[in-house]
């Protein structure tokens, strides 16, 4: 990456200019020349949009007033999507769009307005409903502390949109068709698609304090169905992050995905069905972490334990997983899908440990459930857009490396299961129980790899499946940037990652005679 290009952060002071609407696309030239992420949300929201900057601060100071917390929530972005299959150019699909969300918060409850046109009458509609909310509600009347400031860069904050042309990305998702049909006649059916996002946020609270952001995020995905006989079976990959198309849009990484969209479908084609039963399974490194994210993750958010619902709750700095076992959320690793310079309330990302050599330390926090809990926000304050209210929410979610090379992890293993991708999976939050598809897995017999399976289940209890936990890799890494979690009807990117982990005891539900 060119580190002399601006990159997105946080700044606390801007500039009022003359309005007129956002075109558009907004060029990526214009953020080169802002100043800082302020100044070029202040030329979107106010310059722009139309928006008077002193009157809207007028607004939010007195629609919060009283309220023990609150924020006006800016929004602009646009996006885009373009989805290949059948040899043909299937949908594409771009969009803009801008709007604001209003929160005023009072003890432990809070009222939420939005609207999807920056004007001052919506605003003030909006005001008077956050007044009509609190009407009978007395708060603190001492609004808690702003976030405080950053001046870490994350990612670039240039659009990925703009510098690729339409006819290149259609050209682009051609040439992955050819290419990946080219490697193998067994191959039915490639389905590529592309996605695009640049988001411009500025939120601003009733003390003055104001705090921007300009997030880019891309991500490409591959595809593949092949055939032998009858027998059909499929396999995809995905790359993606917090940056420009160009890190993913390189023969050699388009190529390395159909690769491996391929490897996948063909071992499913050999694939035997599944044993059943309480066994070891052996969990691959990188986006078996999906698993962790949420089994545990979920369980680790401050609403859940702030109202006793979750599994962990009242657990904190007693032992939930054998020893060696450490599990961080970190927002503030460069360029990942799930970081963030700022979260959705304007509170910088940090590194959270959550578990530490298996003793429970810490809790994702927003600024409202850290406030009633006592703890200080932890940067995990996010929402899916300005229509939605921010809650706790996992960013990239990883647990640290041991010390055990992984062939000497599978060695260890008698008879048991070695599990690498996997699919969809569930949990119940409450009792901490969930169930995972295994898309890619094979038999372990005396400490060595056998036959794929498919079909493999993975059924266990969040709590529980941590002290299993007998061996630690030595490899953690980060799942290559395509993960979203959903919470509350809510979809924001995140990542997740894991070293190869043995766990003793977890029961799988598999189809073998």
């Amino acid at each position: 990456m060119n580190r002399s290009k601006p990159r997105a952060g946080l700044a606390l002071t801007g500039h009022r200019r003359h309005s007129h609407f956002l075109s558009h696309s907004y060029s990526p030239s214009l953020v080169e020349f802002a100043v800082s992420t302020l100044a070029v949300t202040d030329d979107i929201f106010f310059n722009k949009a139309g928006l008077d900057r002193v009157r809207t601060e007028a607004l939010v100071s007195e629609a919060l007033a009283g309220a023990d917390d609150g924020e006006l929530y800016l929004e602009y972005a646009q996006s885009e999507s373009l989805s290949w299959d059948d040899g043909k150019l299937k949908s594409a699909a771009f969009d803009t769009s801008h709007g604001f969300g209003l929160r005023a918060v009072t003890g432990d409850t809070f009222g939420y307005a939005h609207a999807s046109t920056l004007t001052e009458p919506a605003l003030r509609r909006a005001a008077a409903t956050m007044r009509a909310i609190r009407a009978g509600h007395s708060g603190s009347s001492n609004m808690s502390d702003p976030p405080h400031g950053t001046n870490r860069l994350l990612y670039s904050a240039d659009n990925p949109l703009t510098p690729m042309p339409f006819e290149a990305k259609v050209k682009l998702l051609e040439e992955i068709d050819a290419y990946a049909r080219s490697r193998d006649p067994r191959i039915r059916q490639v389905s590529v698609g592309l996605v695009g996002e640049w988001q411009a946020v500025q939120i601003i609270r009733a003390d003055g304090c104001r705090i921007a952001d300009l997030r880019p995020l891309v991500r490409l995905n591959v595809s593949v169905i092949t055939a032998d006989g009858e027998r059909m079976e499929g396999g995809s990959f995905g790359a993606g992050g917090r940056h420009g198309y160009e890190r993913i849009t390189t023969p050699e990484c388009w190529q390395a995905q159909v690769d491996e969209a391929l490897r996948q479908a063909l071992v499913n084609l050999d694939a035997r069905p599944a044993p059943a039963g309480e066994m070891t399974v052996v969990l691959g490194p990188g986006w078996p972490g999906v698993l962790l994210h949420e089994a545990i993750g979920h369980g680790l958010e401050g609403d859940f334990n702030r109202k006793g619902t979750s599994a962990f709750a009242g657990l904190m700095g007693q032992r939930i997983g054998a020893p060696g076992v450490t599990v961080v959320d970190d927002g503030g690793i460069d360029d990942r899908r799930g970081s963030l310079s700022v979260d959705d309330e304007g509170t910088p990302s940090q590194c959270t440990t959550l578990i530490e050599d298996g003793i429970l330390v810490g809790y994702m926090q927003d600024r409202l459930n850290a406030r009633l809990m006592g703890q200080a926000p932890t940067g995990n304050g996010r929402r899916q857009s300005f229509a939605h209210h921010p809650i706790p929410r996992m960013t990239n979610t990883v647990m640290r490396s041991g010390h055990h090379a992984p062939e000497e992890i599978i060695a260890s293993v008698k008879n048991g299961l070695y599990a690498i991708n996997f699919g969809g999976g569930s949990v119940d939050i409450t009792s901490g129980k969930f169930v995972f598809t295994a898309s890619e897995a094979y038999r372990i017999e005396d400490g060595k790899l056998g036959h794929a399976v498919k079909n493999a289940t993975l059924i266990g209890h969040g709590p529980d499946v941590l002290t299993r936990i007998s061996m630690i890799g030595n490899d953690s890494r980060m799942d290559p940037g395509v993960g979203v979690c959903g919470k509350e009807g809510q979809g924001v990117p995140v990542g997740v990652g894991q070293p190869t982990l043995r766990v003793d005891g977890l029961t799988v539900g598999g189809t073998a005679p």
